[in-house]
């Protein structure tokens, strides 16, 4: 996690110093915006600096609290990662379903229709309900026969 947490640091302090100097660009007589600040440019730098210090944070506190991962010791092997990562679904529709139904949303919040978001926040709901609880109850009728 350490390393994850110095990525995400570094390039927080990269995007503080470029909103920095992007502003004393922009405030320049003769750049393209006649002398005045330019204050979207500058506060999305701020912005994402801020998300990304969040993030670095929270994995260099992480990082404090776990062992050390392979990845994050400069002596370990490459067997040492080696091994499963997790269950992932091979063959799941539910994803599909997910990015449909935040579709939805997108479209009723971009054309102000209330209605509409409130009907895709629903069907994000139950397709999110759907991919937790896939093999569910499923795995526990195999298991009983």
């Amino acid at each position: 996690m350490k390393t994850e947490a110095r990525i995400f640091l570094l390039i927080a302090v990269f995007c503080f110093i470029a909103a920095a100097g992007y502003g004393i660009w922009t405030s320049l007589p003769n750049s393209f915006s006649n002398g005045k600040l330019e204050p979207v440019g500058v506060s999305s730098l701020i912005l994402s600096g801020g998300l990304l210090g969040i993030s670095g944070s929270f994995f260099w506190f992480v990082s404090r609290r776990i062992d050390a991962r392979p990845e994050d010791r400069p002596d370990a092997e490459i067997a040492e990662a080696a091994g499963d990562l997790g269950f992932f679904s091979p063959g799941s529709y539910w994803p599909v379903g997910i990015a449909a139904s935040a579709t939805v949303t997108g479209l009723g919040l971009a054309f102000v229709q209330i209605w509409l978001a409130l009907v895709g926040v629903a069907l994000i709901l139950f397709t999110v309900g759907g991919l937790l609880f896939e093999y569910y109850g499923h795995g526990r009728r195999l298991a009983q026969h």
